[in-house]
Parts: structure tokens; sequence; C-alpha cells
């Protein structure tokens, strides 16, 4: 086999490729991470920073975020019960570089996709 292919098949066996593209794969994660960069919050403050997401999806994409190693909850033993969620290093490393380059990139070419996905909504049969 060749050497690329070899490349490819290490890539696609140890998945690490495919834990990379998880990260973007569910469609609330990368706003919480967005909302963590300002630092640790409440649950209560995310919400009201992110708009528009439910408690039940904030929590899961808490828990993913923190079991990915992204994020982290932070309990303080006080009287009512205080908790924090903040980026660890690796998150911060992700926010700070690949969704960086990614912004930048939107804000570049944002319209150009909008555009590309209408005009690919309308060549679609009706009823799809």
């Amino acid at each position: 086999m060749s050497e690329h292919g070899n490349h490819c098949e290490r890539l696609i066996v140890d998945c690490r490729l495919r834990a990379a593209t998880e990260l973007f794969a569910h469609t609330w994660d990368p706003v919480v991470l967005a909302a963590l960069q300002s630092g640790a919050c409440r649950r209560r403050e995310l919400r009201a920073a992110i708009g528009g997401i439910s408690d039940k999806v904030l929590t899961e994409a808490l828990r993913r975020l923190c079991a990915h190693g992204l994020a982290e909850r932070r309990a303080f033993a006080q009287a009512p019960p205080r908790v924090e969620y903040a980026l660890t290093p690796l998150g911060r490393s992700l926010v700070e570089g690949p969704m960086r380059a990614l912004a930048a990139w939107i804000t570049e070419h944002g319209d150009q996709l909008l555009e590309a996905q209408e005009g690919t909504a309308e060549l679609r049969p009706s009823g799809s």
C-alpha cells in the first residue's frame, strides 16, 4: 500500500480525525465553548449569554464538553451550593486556535456560504 494510504488508514484506525470532527457535530457545543471564553460562568449566566438554548440541551453540552476535557465543572462548598463551568487549557487551545480561525473564515466567506445554501435549497424538489 502507498505511504499516503497507510497515513489515511492510521487516521481512521486511531480515530483522531473522528474525535476532532465530533467536537463540532453537536450544534451547541461550539457555542457553549465560545460563551465560556470570557471566563468561568454559572449555568444561568451561560443560558443568558447564549440565548435560545434549553436547560436540557445546555446540560447535555456541558456534560459532553467536560467528558472531552474541554470544560471543567467547579463546585464550591457554600450555602446555597454554587457550580461554575470554565474552559480547561485544552478547551482554551481549541477556542483560541481552530475556532478563532473558523470565525475569521466565516467573517470573510459567511455571505457566500449562505448564498450557496440558499441556491441549493431552490434547486431541491418540493417535498424533500
